[in-house]
């Protein structure tokens, strides 16, 4: 049977009606369900943003302290510079604690020679008293979340001098 179009048209008999609305019924309640879904994780992505913002101003509050307090005390006191390296370590775990809250964490090394998983070598240097290739010096932290890399922590390593 076809339509003045020559479109085929489907006669169905009442139970595949019932079938197809029912079917019908089931994904308009699977759409609703995945807008609600999304909905929730959108605020609860949001709320996290939110969440981390306030923690990196706390961070910006401490930092921000202390340069009003340079800008104020053109000449600071022994005192303030003998706190200094404590103070400046308090933010710094502050925020190592906002980034281990997010399971980003520093990676330890565990080894005096270079894991190239996880080291980046930036520079050599000659030395006599170590072995080649031992690490003499971290330059720059590395992170990873989970197994993933963010950024290899970048060492200096030793050289033989050359002749």
């Amino acid at each position: 049977m076809t339509n003045n179009n020559n479109i085929p048209v489907f006669q169905l008999n009442e139970a595949q009606k019932n079938k197809i609305q029912q079917e019908i019924g089931n994904l308009l309640k699977e759409k609703m369900s995945l807008k609600q879904s999304l909905k929730q994780k959108s605020e609860q992505s949001e709320s996290e943003k939110e969440e981390l913002f306030l923690e990196l101003l706390e961070v910006f509050d401490a930092l921000e302290f202390f340069l009003n307090y340079i800008e104020e005390h053109r000449d600071p006191s022994p005192k303030f510079f003998e706190r200094l390296p404590k103070s400046i370590g308090t933010i710094q775990k502050k925020l190592l604690k906002i980034l281990e809250k997010r399971q980003v964490k520093s990676i330890a090394l565990l080894a005096t020679k270079p894991d190239y998983t996880i080291c980046q070598v930036v520079d050599r240097e000659e030395r006599e008293d170590l072995e080649e290739q031992t690490i003499t010096k971290v330059v720059r932290q590395g992170f990873q979340v989970k197994s993933k890399i963010l950024r290899p922590v970048e060492v200096i390593t030793s050289k033989k001098p050359s002749s």
